[in-house]
Formats: structure tokens, sequence, C-alpha cells
């Protein structure tokens, strides 16, 4: 049973829930049915500090999915798609193992990597030195790869093989396709210029569907404007007899349909640089894409739990498992956990434990039409419906109460969950209503089985970790379909020693249940001073004037500019606004209420409130920003989407610029000396909190305390996380004491 409630109707989540229970049966024999090895064990590279051998194993998945089981019918078109002679629809998936050579030696837990855009994933040293196992499985089935060179998701051509065949570099699975089925989608081509062809692309993949033949319905539109909280100026509508599909490298006297991807688009008079593009166009044969969410369900399951006899090497030797997604792929593990997909058909936990980093949303892959890339530019799909944890009210949308956990919570199945983000994900990726709502007024409690941290002052996935005070002036790139160059430097605050240091806890918590530190990230509620999540206004955040180039693009503070906001995009009546599956008819959507993102408050420095204790935050050499500016071309003012910035301090008091409040190196810290003692007691800081990997203990011996509560700012872990062999630069002009 699949409950769509129109968005117009207030459905309760409990309602259907009960409705799709109660349809259960006993689950058909459907299943992961066959495996194929590609590549036998192939001995892993062994470090000179790993004393356990590995070796690695890539081959392929056969499976099949019972349309009629439960588990299965929240997947879109699942009933429409083709079927075998046992009534089953089928997908192949490729998959990649990473184990000890000597199974005795494993410590029996597996993580389940998601690649992100099909990118294969090795465990790294410290959980091979720990005799873990490592599981990389596919996901994403649009078959969008870009080239032979860069396959992404492509699906090679011997996919359905019977036999070993040579591996892929990449994951791939290949879904049903609803063969002769069409609809209208949206394609978008900014800042471009030139008699050429230019791509349809969704986040530098193509747009994995091809044209239809009939495009009497197409429209082509220029954009002069687009605001960030979705305010649009219409240029003029080209006439469907003045632009072509065209293959790469054509133009429109030249144009032929293209066979492959990309499919570009030619225009007979040229594109214009200071215009954006949006064609709305005809395409066939979407793919059922949720049943590469399925199937990544499946491989899990059946690593974990099926025999020998099936064609499983890992058989018997698994007891815990996590699944682990960083951005796109972190956005699917919380999809997957959504849609009840942490229980496979059999009724078993697939995942223990769950880690989506960076990941502040859910991705768009049980739509029709869906295009998993999308990184919620305008018309992107992958914020509807609930993004919290809890079961809580969406009183902006008018969509009834839910909540991520929900379906896990009934079957209990959920697992252990950490979350990892920083400034990025809140400033250009939507990520604070999962944390207030759609109306914001009061935190959202977290599960007891989600532990959230939050890295203050970074850029999505963290910055190089460079100590240094100049690091290259040249801007940041913004992400995105050719956004362009941001105003301000790249901002190097590491991720690193956060992401360590949530690895060993997350693992340690499923394993010996030992609990992981205390959450921390910015509120609304509690003290006046712990109240550090406000409006996304320069005055709400408290942030400085005068700041060197910044206060020469002010304007970026406001609404239209700054923090992007949830759209409400009215998708169609065919389109379940809550479950964000079915069939988006109304392309470009209708844009309705716009859902307020708040942000972190700042220091005096610009410097974000209101998350982990890290060195660079702590320590600062500068202002670093979860955002940036867009330097120039159709977005030049406004944030550079998901891409942070680093304003650095002066050396001196003498170099500051006019205006500029932040005091130099030399007045906060006298000298080079007085740098490095800061930098340890914020490591020390960081550390004695739990952290960073040194931990308490390392603290205590080097300084004598006997209370972790006393330790706040000695100079303690220091060696253990290694930051004294890094040396700090500021520039010749502080004397270098030590």
């Amino acid at each position: 049973m699949l409950c769509k409630p129109l968005k117009a109707l207030r459905t309760p989540l409990a309602a259907c829930l009960a409705a799709a229970f109660a349809a259960w049966g006993p689950s058909a024999d459907a299943r992961v049915t066959r495996i194929i090895i590609d590549r036998p064990a192939t001995p892993l590279a062994q470090g000179p500090t790993e004393p356990i051998a590995y070796e690695t194993i890539t081959g392929r998945a056969f499976g099949e999915l019972d349309p009629m089981d439960s588990h299965n019918s929240i997947i879109t078109d699942i009933t429409l798609a083709p079927r075998n002679g046992n009534g089953m629809v089928e997908y192949i998936a490729s998959f990649f193992i990473v184990k000890p050579v000597d199974m005795s030696k494993s410590s029996r837990l597996m993580w389940h990597d998601v690649p992100n855009r099909g990118g294969r994933i090795t465990i790294s040293s410290d959980l091979r030195t720990q005799g873990d196992i490592g599981l990389s499985s596919a996901w994403q089935g649009d078959n969008a790869g870009a080239s032979d060179a860069s396959p992404a998701t492509r699906v090679p051509a011997d996919a359905a093989s019977p036999t070993p065949v040579a591996p892929s570099t990449n994951e791939w699975v290949k879904v049903p396709v609803l063969t002769g089925v069409t609809g209208m989608i949206l394609g978008r081509i900014i800042n471009r210029s030139g008699m050429n062809g230019q791509p349809l692309n969704v986040m530098g993949n193509p747009i994995p569907y091809f044209p239809a033949a009939d495009q009497s319905g197409a429209t082509l539109t220029t954009h002069t404007k687009e605001t960030v909280n979705g305010q649009i100026t219409v240029g003029e509508v080209i006439p469907n007899s003045d632009w072509k599909f065209c293959a790469a490298g054509q133009t429109f006297a030249t144009a032929t349909p293209p066979t492959t991807l990309p499919v570009n688009l030619c225009l007979k008079n040229g594109y214009d640089a200071t215009r954006l593009y949006q064609l709305v166009y005809n395409a066939k044969d979407p793919y059922v894409l949720g049943a590469g969410t399925a199937a990544f369900r499946d491989v899990g399951s059946f690593f974990r739990y099926a025999s020998a006899a099936e064609g499983n090497m890992l058989a018997g030797k698994i007891d815990k498992a996590i699944i682990r997604g960083s951005s796109q792929s972190g956005n699917f593990t919380r999809h997957l956990i959504f849609l009840g997909m942490n229980e496979d058909e059999a009724g078993r936990i697939v995942h223990d434990g769950a880690w989506p980093l960076i990941a502040g949303r859910r991705v768009a892959n049980n739509s029709r039409w869906g295009m998993p890339d999308g990184v919620l530019e305008l018309y992107q799909m992958g914020s509807e419906g609930p993004q919290w944890w809890h079961s809580f009210p969406d009183r902006t949308r008018n969509i009834h109460p839910g909540g991520i956990l929900d379906r896990c919570n009934i079957t209990h199945t959920c697992p252990k969950i950490i979350e990892t983000f920083g400034g990025a994900e809140v400033f250009a990726l939507k990520m604070t209503p999962s944390w207030v709502g759609t109306d914001p007024k009061n935190d959202i409690p977290v599960p007891d089985n989600v532990r959230r941290y939050y890295l203050p002052s970074s850029t999505h996935g963290g910055g190089n970790g460079a100590m240094t005070q100049s690091p290259s002036p040249t801007g940041a790139g913004c992400p995105g379909n050719n956004w362009g160059t941001g105003v301000l430097r790249a901002n190097p605050v590491p991720a690193t020693a956060l992401v360590n240091r949530m690895r060993v806890a997350l693992r340690e918590w499923v394993l010996n249940g030992t609990e992981p530190p205390p959450s921390v990230w910015p509120r609304m509620s509690g003290a006046n001073a712990a109240r550090t999540l406000v409006e996304g206004n320069k005055t709400a955040m408290g942030f400085p004037s005068g700041i060197p180039q910044i206060k020469d693009w002010d304007s970026v503070f406001l609404p239209e500019n700054f923090a992007f906001p949830i759209l409400d995009y009215d998708w169609g009546a065919d389109y379940d606004h809550f479950n964000a599956s079915g069939n988006p008819t109304n392309v470009p959507p209708p844009i309705g209420p716009v859902v307020k993102v708040m942000v972190p408050k700042v220091d005096a420095d610009g410097n974000e409130l209101g998350g982990v204790p890290t060195v660079l935050r702590d320590a600062p050499l500068g202002t670093y920003l979860g955002w940036n500016i867009t330097s120039s071309g159709f977005h030049a003012g406004q944030v550079c989407n998901y891409v942070g910035g680093m304003v650095p301090f002066a050396i001196k008091k003498a170099d500051r610029q006019a205006g500029d409040p932040r005091p130099s190196l030399e007045e906060r810290y006298g000298t080079h000396k007085g740098y490095v003692d800061a930098v340890k007691a914020a490591a020390s800081n960081a550390a004695c909190q739990g952290y960073l990997l040194a931990g308490c203990r390392p603290a205590l011996a080097t300084t004598g305390l006997r209370s972790c509560s006393k330790q706040r700012t000695a100079t303690c872990c220091v060696t253990t996380i290694g930051w004294c062999r890094r040396t700090p630069t500021f520039g010749s002009a502080l004397t270098r004491t030590a």
C-alpha cells in the first residue's frame, strides 16, 4: 500500500502507516538472488602500521523486489515496473568489499559506505588496523556518467553478463525503466556564452533523461535575475524554431540529435552569459529510482545475513553494521532511514549505526524524473517533507506532522545516529529547519538514539587545515552548475579532527554501547548565552561592520542574497509532498511560502558561536565563514552556493585597514609563542571535552591535574593530536620565539 496524501490534505502519518502494516503478509522470496565475482580476492597494499593483511573483492549483486511487499510499496512506480517470470522487479548492483584475508582477525563490524555520485569507497587505514570490514555498494540508478573517463553512475554495457567481466571503477545500479513513458522536466544553463551548444547538467553531471520525440509543448525561457528567496525576473521566451537538442561540440547549424549523454542545447543566436536559460521539455523513459534504494538495503542485508551457500563470502562474520555517507550520500542515508528501508524484507535491522556527514536534507531518489545529483539550486528537489528526526509539525507548508524516524520507530529498526556538519550546510544546504522546523520558535528535541555535532565557521566538508594567516588570495571555487568564483579566500577550518573523533565514537557506541560526547549545536532556547541560533540577517547575527572585502559587498546580508531558504514548491496533485515521491507534474512548480532558515550568531570577529570547540575557531587567524560571495556572473553578490570563506586578520595594528574592528595578530597574541600557547589551550579544551581523539587522560598526564572539569586552558594533549608538528605562520612581522 502506498499512502500518498495530497499537499492540501493532512492525512495523519500514523493512520497511513497503520494501514500499510495491516496489509503485510509473509514476505515473498524477494532478495539478492545471485552474486557474480568480477575480480576475486586481490591483496590491498598494507601500510607500515597496519598489522592485518587485507584484500578486496569486486562484483555484482542480482536481486529482485516484490512490488506487493509493503517494504517496497513506498517505491514510486514499482507497480508499473517490468517484472520477471516470478512477478518480481529486478535490479543489478555493483559492490566492493574490503576485508581481512584472515577473517578470524575481523572485528565483525561492517561499514556500509554510500557512494557519492558513484565514487567507490575503501575503508580507511585506522579501521583496517582494527579489523573492520568495508562494503561499498550502489544506490543511484540514473545512469548519468559524463564520459568513460568520468563514469559517475553510468551502468556498463555488460552489466547483466552472467559470467565475470572486467569490473568497473565506479558503483552503479541498473534499475527498471518505464519504457515509453513521457513527462515534462526542467533543465537550466547558467553563465555560458558563445555559439556552441551547452550541456543540460545537474551539479556537473548530465541530466539523466533523453528528450522525447514530441517537443511541441516545450518552452525555453530566459531569466535576467533570480534571488535566493525565489523571486524571478523573466526575460523572453525563445521560439522553439530557434533551438535544437544537439551533441557536444555542435552549433545550431550542425545540430544532430544526441545519442549519448550529455544532451546539449544549441541556440540559433547563441548564448548571452548575463542570462539564465530554462528549458521545460518532454522527456522519456524514467527510471524507477527507488529500486536503487532497495538494492542498497538488500545488498547490505545480504552480506550481513545470507549464508555461504547463497554466495556470501562474509557469511557468519558480521555482527554489526554502520551505514555512512557524506554530502549527497549523507542525504541518502537520511532518505533510506525515512523510507523505512533500514529494515529488510524479512523484518531485520540492516544497519545498527548511521552517520550522515555534512548532509542537510534528503535526496531526490524516489520520484519520477528524480535527479539525485541536485544540490538545491532553484527548482531542485530535496527538502520536501520532514527533515527532522522526531515527529514534529510542519505548519508553514501545511503538511501533516512526521519525522525521519517514524517508520523505523514502529518496527524497532532505528540505528544509533551521529550527524556532523558545519556552516556551509546552514547557509546554502538549508540545514537548520531540521533543528527547529519550518516555523522556527523552539528547538526540536534530539532523540535518544541521535547525537549532533556542529563544526562552527566551516566550509562544506572542511578546509585544508592550513595554520596560516595568509592562504592563497584566490577566491574559493563555488560548486554547482557553473556557479563561478567566490570573492573570499577558501576557508581552511578542517573537519578532520571532528570526523576522526566521531568515527571512533560511533564505532564504540555501536559495538560496546559507550556513550558519545554530548551533542553540541546552535540552539534557540536555553540560557541567554546559549541562545546562538537567530534569524539570518546581519543585525540578529551580530555580524561586525567594516571587515575588509565583506564591507564592499554588505548587500550580501539582504534576504534576496543570503542564507538559502527552503522554497515550498507545489509539484502537483500526483506528487506526495510528505514522502517526496510520486510524479511531479507542475514544471516549473509554483513557489509558495518561503521557509525561514536560522543561522548561528557570531562573535566580535565574525566567527560562529554554538558549535564544538575547535582550534582555528578558538585560536583564530582570521574570520572564518560558512558562506562566500559570488564574485561575478549571473549570481554576483549572492551567497556562493555551499562554500565557505576567510578574511585574514592584519598581522600588526598598523596594518589594519580603516574601519576593520578586528584586533591584529600582534594585538591578540603578542608573539608567535603567544599564538602557539593559544593553539595549545584551544586543543586542550577540545580534547578534554571529548571532541578530539586525545581525550582527557593525555591532558591530565601532561598537566598533572586530577580532574577533567578543572582542565580549561592548560597546555595538554598537544603532541598527541599533532598540532605542535604544524608551524602556524603569520608572516615575518612577528617575533618567532618557539
